[in-house]
């Protein structure tokens, strides 16, 4: 609507609506939370988590308008029609730009669960976005190093039964985890310094998803993999805000969840190595896919 504005003004009006919405709803969320929390009702318990996901889907409602407000662009995408609204979702996707989630958040609002994020635990502490993240029932996950196992080796398990726990809460009330299983952002130098052997992504790490899959595998209907090609090229922010990405084309296959990629990936070598063939192969599609979407005739 506001596209024929030039583009850093619309970067900047962009980048404001988005801080001033975020702003916005974190109060609600907030007090939502902190009642939810000390009001110990199963049925209360239930019905604020409702509430709580319905005000983060009028925060996503917003920063569509918002890109529909100041952008010109075009989503392309297949693959949706096998979703639905009341099922529980991983979703696994490549990472080219801090673009991407909000490209997620719009294509699955009102699709799929409410998509929320495995996040280490020190980013609680992060200033206004931890707590954020706290209200939304983001799972904060602790992780023990190998060194550090070695040293304490009664803490064995205790990472993924940690987070066991935190994904208790989502047995009543459906919800999408993704997860980048790049871990960073494509970019060709971290590629070049991997020595990836795929041509558009970096080497995918397996131990995050075999990780959620070992602490909530019985309560996931599918997994939702996501491939985000941009034909023009992946942008900043900082250019998307400006108005710079103007076709984003997505596929969506929904993979069932299957006893095979469930088990124990840090204690387990054979299955370990199993899924990591698994993710490989995962992979090694996703690249190929890719490079027939970048080729496609706009």
């Amino acid at each position: 609507m506001l596209s024929f504005l030039p583009g850093p003004v619309r970067g900047v009006l962009a980048f404001l609506l988005y801080i001033a919405n975020t702003a916005f709803w974190i109060g609600p969320l907030v007090l939502f939370s902190i009642l939810k929390l000390i009001i110990p009702f199963q049925f209360w318990q239930y019905l604020s988590r409702i509430i709580i996901d319905f005000i983060a889907t009028c925060w996503v409602d917003f920063n569509s308008f918002n890109l529909w407000l100041l952008q010109r662009i075009r989503i392309e995408a297949r693959g949706l029609e096998a979703l639905g609204k009341d099922m529980w979702y991983i979703v696994v996707s490549n990472h080219q730009s801090w673009v991407d989630i909000l490209i997620l958040q719009k294509l699955f609002l009102r699709k799929i669960p409410f998509l929320k994020f495995f996040l280490k635990q020190e980013l609680i502490w992060v200033p206004l976005m931890g707590v954020a993240w706290w209200a939304l029932d983001f799972p904060f996950m602790k992780r023990y190093s190998s060194s550090f196992l070695e040293k304490n080796p009664h803490l064995r398990g205790k990472d993924i039964e940690i987070t066991r726990k935190a994904c208790e809460k989502f047995k009543t009330i459906p919800v999408s985890i993704v997860n980048f299983m790049e871990g960073t952002r494509y970019t060709p130098e971290k590629h070049l310094r991997q020595q990836s052997p795929f041509s558009h992504l970096l080497k995918p790490k397996a131990g995050g998803i075999a990780f959620i899959l070992g602490s909530m595998g019985d309560m996931v209907t599918g997994i939702v993999n996501v491939t985000i090609a941009y034909p023009e090229g992946a942008k900043s922010f900082w250019q998307f805000l400006c108005g710079q990405v103007r076709q984003v084309k997505v596929n969506v296959e929904l993979i069932p969840v299957s006893e095979d990629i469930i088990g124990n990936y840090f204690e387990d070598e054979g299955f370990r190595e199993r899924f990591q063939a698994w993710v490989n192969r995962l992979w090694g599609n996703k690249d190929k896919q890719l490079r027939e979407m970048i080729s496609q005739e706009n």
